[in-house]
């Protein structure tokens, strides 16, 4: 039987280095962009390459009342829907004594809201199906804390409590829920603070190097496979041993 997964957030960087190793792995892949319709189109076309069917959406994740249309168009279109991954996200760096109801709200409803609403809408579509992976993409952040980012620290956090719970809940029907929480990595996302303070954040690294986006696509499209079956609500974490659980 071949396997549908959806990937929020899939045009560049994490995003689109788990759509393209799942696509490998044999996985048809929809994913969701914002605005980057070119590089959408480019990670849609290198699935296909590969025999998969590729569908790119656009979808704004701060428009929820999208997200289950969105779900529900993709299991339609592809026959079905077994795996979710939530990806999608942003970085704003604000010291929590400036930050904004407003940034507050919106990095809420996009970082921790989104991704409920998108296990809700899929989990019916893996039941009719009697089996489903979901990952939720955290971050090392979700674990320290962050002077510049309450907001994203408190999203990510929520990701983990959100990914216990439904770990919970769907573990009777063949459904693992688990969590990634990257460190720093060659994303766009984090392309700034490399370059202002790329040593810096080298030092504290045991490995003495970021990881590339493959990496960390590599342990999410794992989660994803059969072989993964027996782990569920766990907190897995990659950043070169700069926290060490």
């Amino acid at each position: 039987m071949r396997r549908v997964v959806l990937v929020t957030g899939g045009s560049r960087g994490i995003g689109a280095a788990t759509v393209r190793r799942l696509a490998q792995l044999g996985f048809d892949v929809a994913f969701t962009y914002r605005t980057a319709k070119t590089e959408a189109e480019a990670v849609a076309r290198e699935a296909e390459a590969l025999g998969r069917r590729a569908l790119p959406l656009p979808l704004d994740l701060e428009d929820l009342s999208r997200i289950k249309p969105t779900v529900d168009a993709v299991a339609e279109a592809l026959g079905g829907l077994h795996v979710l991954v939530n990806n999608a996200g942003y970085v704003q760096r604000v010291p929590p004594e400036s930050l904004s109801l407003e940034d507050w709200e919106r990095m809420i409803r996009v970082g921790l809201t989104a991704p409920f609403l998108f296990i809700q809408a899929a989990v019916p579509h893996m039941k009719k199906a009697g089996w489903g992976r979901i990952v939720n993409v955290s971050s090392l952040r979700a674990l320290t804390g962050s002077p510049h980012g309450a907001h994203y620290a408190a999203a990510k956090a929520g990701l983990l409590g959100l990914t216990k719970s439904f770990a919970l809940a769907l573990a009777p029907y063949g459904i693992t829920v688990n969590a990634v929480c990257p460190g720093f990595v060659n994303t766009d996302i984090n392309r700034e603070q490399l370059r202002t303070r790329g040593q810096q954040i080298l030092s504290q690294i045991p490995l003495g190097r970021v990881a590339q986006p493959e990496e960390v696509a590599a342990l999410i499209a794992f989660l994803c496979t059969e072989e993964a079956g027996y782990i569920t609500g766990a907190t897995l974490s990659i950043n070169g041993g700069l926290r060490m659980d």
